[in-house]
Formats: structure tokens, sequence, C-alpha cells
């Protein structure tokens, strides 16, 4: 209503909101234009700085090829000396001095080839002239007597009889056994050489007494001409010393004192004046369209600047960036790392080292090719990048390696819940190529602190011992570094060796657990277990050294020898499965079925009486190659059993894909039946899903009747555990197959309890 009765002060008040807006505009608008002039000034600058640095860039080349093309002649003319020197037709040094009158004819033969040179000439030991052949180009009687005694005069510098060479010669190649000279002779440059001439049989390898081959070649302007096409140095001419014409490059060559033998001259090329021409149109375009342009500007100012200063940071940081993943390389990391350090040790915040590996990488550039393994190193990339806070550093130290620095201080439960959240994010599948692929990762942790902040390369030892023992305890897990893990590392490398010679002279040996029906009154098979009784450390526990044969590869002969001896002994025990565990590792290899089946007709063991147990893990990231081995497997007529299933993955694709016999119910399940409802009831579904898909089922850590009346009437097919008995020897088997009557059952359970009641 006040805008109705006055319509003149809501007039005012349009223009001072007008007159405001235009106020803001110039004030947002103004220093904006400044900035973007002053940007386009530093463009300007920078292109201009860019084009001059190219120009002297394309100097200093034109001048070293200049160089190196008058140093080619000199050389050319030496090699072609050279050769007739060594020619068995060559003239010897004691002729040259005895009877220079009577080898002229053999001398002229021998020296016709260098007809080509201006001037060949045989020096005598006293530098008296023996022979002479003239070129086409040395006619000038004048210059002719210049360069007789400007050679004569080199020829005494050459023996050592003058110690300095004349003014305006340079040295371009100096051998004891002949070298070549730059001179100046009377304003023509020549390339001189001089090779000191031997008898049959005896090294030349001095020239202050034999006599002197020398040959001069003038350095006409028809070999300019040519050194010009072929080099593209445009005019190139000789000048006198401090001459040179404007606009044009030059380059002098001098002697031992820095005098002027020569100067060159010629139109330099001017990269620069190109990228200029190039750039300059564009930087007028966008001055022109600045004005059209500026309200667009402020809006998109910042995501202007963003992309700048990207441009800018992947110019500066481009060689120290890994090339596939993007990430910074070790050569980054190691500054990166250098520089923490000393800010921790100036008093800044505690930092961290995480080293990061990722598991059965590489199985899947075996089994799918290197293009996947690309793509799967950027999609991990891609996961730890956007994981990390934006401070943090993240590298690729190499194939499956990366690395990661963060200030996240020294508590370890906080570094425990960084790499769980690492673990946790580069563990779950990838879809590549139509593949879905499961990897894992192993973390080693070492804290930069005041304490231990040393080296880079300490700080880098710390985090790999850490990684190695996350990978011997079992992978997929992170360590932090300790002082304890030294010697922890020493003991393990010690226990690898020592494993390694008992594997080698068959010290290992094999122990059997019997596999009880569900009645727990027969033995329907056994599990192999490898066991190692150390002779100083005594038994070694299966948890320790497995591990540790895993990471080092000894699983390979070491499931080799389980499997061998299994099948030989199992041939006493007809009827009954013998399973053998399959390590990952070994599964993987493209032999291992063409291994088994060597094994079994070798030992001649019945194959449909042979079970091996391959873990959920063991699949991953491998599923192709897996199906295909497994196939060919079940072919032979060995069974297939899912190990510790419910302990992974647990994938329901493995049971549709893969050709399995049996699972096995993982102890821990069975171990919490009586505590937990949630585990019986994962039980009940694991023995359902399993009779559904027409498999045994096997549960592994029955320990107490309860556990077995309850594992029997979930409807499982076979139990193993202490209840029936622990891993034995094989007469042990033996024994026990010959004596029914000491297995334990659920019925003689209950008579013993209904006779002590």
């Amino acid at each position: 209503m006040a805008d109705d009765k006055n319509p003149q002060a809501g007039s005012a008040g349009q223009r001072a909101n007008l007159s405001g807006w235009d106020r803001t505009r110039l004030g947002v608008l103004a220093p904006l234009g400044v900035v973007v002039a002053i940007a386009i000034v530093c463009i300007v600058v920078a292109t201009l700085l860019s084009a001059n640095r190219a120009d002297d860039v394309a100097l200093d080349r034109e001048r070293q090829l200049l160089a190196r093309a008058i140093s080619t002649q000199g050389s050319w003319s030496f090699g072609r000396l050279k050769g007739l020197i060594e020619s068995p037709a060559s003239v010897s040094a004691e002729d040259i001095e005895q009877s220079p009158s009577l080898v002229q004819q053999r001398l002229a033969n021998w020296l016709s080839a260098l007809s080509d040179h201006n001037l060949v000439l045989v020096l005598n030991s006293q530098n008296e002239i023996a022979f002479t052949q003239r070129g086409h180009d040395l006619d000038d009687g004048k210059l002719s007597k210049a360069v007789f005694a400007r050679l004569q005069s080199l020829a005494e510098s050459i023996r050592g009889r003058e110690p300095d060479l004349p003014a305006g010669v340079k040295r371009l190649l100096w051998h004891p056994d002949g070298g070549v000279l730059l001179l100046n002779i009377d304003g023509q440059l020549a390339v001189a050489v001089a090779i000191p001439v031997g008898n049959p049989g005896v090294p030349g390898d001095q020239m202050s007494g034999p006599p002197l081959l020398m040959a001069l070649r003038v350095i006409t302007p028809r070999t300019l001409d040519g050194i010009s096409a072929r080099l593209q140095l445009k005019d190139l001419t000789m000048v006198k010393s401090g001459d040179k014409p404007v606009d044009y490059n030059s380059y002098e060559f001098l002697d031992d004192q820095n005098r002027s033998v020569a100067r060159f001259s010629w139109i330099p090329q001017k990269p620069g004046a190109e990228i200029l021409e190039s750039v300059f149109p564009f930087i007028g375009i966008a001055l022109s369209g600045f004005a059209l342009l500026a309200a667009l500007v402020l809006r998109y100012v910042r995501h202007t600047a963003a992309t700048i200063t990207a441009g800018e940071n992947r110019l500066r940081y481009l060689a120290m960036h890994d090339a596939l993943s993007g990430l910074p390389n070790r050569a980054s990391f190691t500054e990166r790392l250098q520089t923490v350090i000393a800010d921790v040790r100036r008093g800044g915040k505690t930092a961290a080292v995480f080293c990061i590996d990722l598991d059965h990488f590489k199985d899947v550039n075996d089994t799918l090719g290197h293009p996947v393994g690309d793509e799967l190193i950027r999609l991990v990339t891609m996961r730890l990048s956007h994981l990390m806070r934006g401070d943090d550093m993240v590298a690729r130290l190499g194939g499956d390696e990366f690395a990661v620095i963060t200030v996240a201080g020294s508590d370890h439960t906080m570094l425990d819940g960084i790499a769980a959240r690492m673990i946790s994010a580069l563990c779950a599948p990838y879809a590549i190529s139509g593949h879905t692929i499961v990897i894992g990762a192993s973390i080693g942790i070492a804290v930069i602190d005041g304490g231990a902040a040393t080296d880079g390369a300490d700080i880098m030892r710390y985090a790999d011992m850490a990684l190695y023992r996350a990978k011997n305890e079992g992978r997929n897990r992170a360590c932090i570094y300790d002082q304890a893990m030294d010697a922890d590392l020493s003991l393990r490398k010690a226990i690898e060796q020592e494993l390694r010679e008992t594997i080698e002279s068959g010290g290992l040996k094999v122990a059997y657990q019997p596999v009880f029906n569900a009645a727990g009154d027969k033995i329907v098979g056994v599990e192999a277990l490898s066991r190692w009784t150390h002779p100083v450390r005594g038994a070694m526990p299966p948890d320790l050294f497995i591990p540790i044969a895993e990471y080092s590869g000894l699983i390979i002969p070491l499931g080799e020898f389980v499997l061998r001896q299994a099948c030989i002994d199992g041939l006493a025990w007809p009827g009954i499965t013998v399973s053998v565990n399959v390590s990952a590792l070994q599964f993987r290899r493209l032999d291992f079925v063409g291994m088994v089946e060597r094994t079994l007709a070798e030992t001649g063991f019945d194959p449909t009486r042979l079970e091996l147990e391959i873990t959920e893990s063991t699949l991953l990231g491998n599923l192709d190659s897996a199906e295909g081995a497994m196939r060919r497997l079940k072919a032979l007529g060995v069974k297939l059993a899912l190990d510790d299933f419910g302990t992974g993955y647990s994938s329901l694709l493995y049971l549709r894909r893969f050709p399995f016999d049996r699972l096995k119910i993982d102890r821990s399940f069975v171990l919490s039946i009586e505590k937990a409802a949630d585990a019986a009831a994962i039980v009940h579904a694991v023995v359902g899903l399993g009779r559904g898909l027409g498999m045994k089922v096997t549960a592994e850590g029955v320990e107490t009747a309860e556990q077995h009346l309850f594992l029997r009437a979930a409807g499982v097919h076979c139990m193993q555990g202490y209840r029936f008995g622990r891993p034995m020897e094989r007469a042990e088997i033996s024994a026990r197959l010959m004596v029914p009557g000491t297995y334990r059952t659920i019925e003689g359970d209950a008579r013993e309890a209904a006779l002590a009641s």
C-alpha cells in the first residue's frame, strides 16, 4: 500500500537497488577483470619465455650439430689413412727413411686412394718431405707454400719437439697412433690428419720417431653447402673472427689457448616464433571474447580456477607419477616421506605409513590377462583415493604394491580402523570385462614419531616387516610394526630355511584324522595333515609353518609331498576316502592337474577314493581357470570338497558353478551351536543347502556328545574332531580300522550314562 500511495518513493527505491547492484557487479567484475588481465599477461609472458627457451635450445642444438659435422670430416679422413697404413700395400718406415727416391712410385700407388684430399705428405723422421701428392683444389702456389710450411710446423708439435701447437690449430682427435687437427691457412679452414708409418709387425704407438703420413682436406664452400643442407643450417658460411651478421647464429672453434681458429654463422631456426604464431591468435580471441563472456566467467570462475590448478599440478608432477594409475610413484613417495619425517622432527603431527600389497593380483594377470589387471589397478587406485583424506598421500610403488602416508596420529586403534576400512574397500568385488573379481589386501603399518623418525629407508623397512607379518598371519589383515618384529622376522626367515631343508631331505611326516559317519561307529575317510618335528624346536605347530610355506612358495613341494604320501598310505585302507588339503597357490598353478594325475598313476591309488579340499579363497578372481581345472579333476574321478564353508564369501555362485561333491562346515560354527542360536541356524541352513544340491556335508571340530547329537539330528553325513580321534600316524589308523569297537558313538555314550546312574 505504501508503494501505491507514493510511486516516486518506489521508483527511488528501485533506482537505489539498481545502483547497489551496479556497485556490487563492479566490485566483483573489476577485480575479476584485473585477475583475468594479469592471467593473460602471465600467459603471454610465459609463452614468450617458452618461445625464447625453445630458440635457445634450438641454437645450442645447431651449434652441437655443426661441431659434430666438422669433427666427422676429420674422423672420416682418419679412418681412410688408418686403413691405408694397415693395408698390405703400405710402404714401411725403413724404406721411406733409407730409400725415399726409390719408393716414390710405390708411395704414389699406395696413396692414390687419397686423391680426393687436397694434399698428402709423407715426412721422414727429420720432418723432411719424402713424398707429396696434390689434390685438385690446391693449385694456388702461394697457398701451397703456406700449406707445406704449416704442415711441417705442425709435424714438429705433433712429434713433441715443440711444447705447444701453433696458433690457430685445434685438436679434434688425438691418439698415440694418430691425430686429427683443425687449422686455418690464410683464411681457409682445413682438417689435417697425421698418422705414424711403422714397419711391418712393429706397432707404431709413438709419433716422435717414425715417418708421418699427413693428409689435408680443405673445408670448401661446397662442403659447407653439403653440411648446411644435411643439418638444415640455412646460409652456413665461414666469417672472420668477431663478425656476426644480424639475426645470425654463430659458432667459433678455439685452439688450446682460446684463440680463434674459425668462426661460422648461419640463419638459425626459430621454433619460438612458430609457438608465438600459434598462440597469439588464441590470446587475441580470448581478449575479444572477455567482454561477452564476463557473466559466464563470473559463474564458472571457481571451476575454471580448479581446472587451471589441476593442469598446473599435473604438468609439475608428471615426471613423478605412475602412468597407469596416475598416482605418485616411488620417487615422489620417497620425497614426501622425507618431508613428513622432517616435519615430525620439528614437532609436527605424528604420521604413519601404510604399505599395501594386493593378494592374488598375479593370478588375475595370469588367468585373465594384463588388460584386466591394468583395469583392476585403476579401480584399486580409485577406491584408495576416495577412502583417504585430501592431505594424505596415496602412491603406487610398483606392480601390486601401494603405499599411503597419513597424519592420523600414533593411536593403534585409529590406525587399525583405517587399515580395516582399506581392506574392506579393496576386498569388495570388482566387475571388469564381464568378470567378477575378488582380491585381498595385506597391510603393514609403520608409525613416524619423534623417536622412530630416523630415515625414510628405515620407516619403509619397518612397514615391510609389518606387511610380512600380515601375510604370514593369513593375509587380508593389517599389522603395526613393533620392535619385536625384527626378532620375529629373523625367526621366520630361519624357520623358512629350515623348512626348505626339511622338505628337501624328506623330514616331514603325514598324520591322519579319521572322518566318521553320522552315527560315529564307522570310519569313512581320513584327512591328511602335514606334521614337522624340528630336531631343536620340537613339534612345530602347523599354524606356524604352513603360513610361512604359503608366503615363501614352499607350499608347492610340501603339498606335493603330502599328496603323494597320502596316496601311498591310503593303499592300505581300501574302501575309505583320503582327503588332502590344497592351497590356493598350488591350485592356481597351470601344472596342478597334471601333477595330481601323475601322482595317481605313479602310486596306483584309486582316483575315486581321493578327495581334494579347496577353500573359497582359492576361487577368488580365478573362476574360469578354476572351473576348467576342477572339470579335469572330475574327469579323472577325483572328488572335490569345499572346505571351511561359511568363513569366506560363501557365494552361492560357487556351489552352482563348480562341481563340488562335499561341503565341510567350519569348526567355528560347530563350537558355537551350543551357545549361539544363529550358529545352529546356519548349520541347519548349510546342511539343507548341501542336501538340496546333492552334496555330502561334513562337520569339522566335533568335540562333545551334544555337538555330535545336534549335527546328527541336523542331517550331517560325516563328522571329524577330537571326539572321534586326534590326528594320528598311519599305523594307528590301521589299528583302529582293525578294531571297530573302539569308536565313540551316541548309543555307547547313552549306555555308559545309564550304567553310571
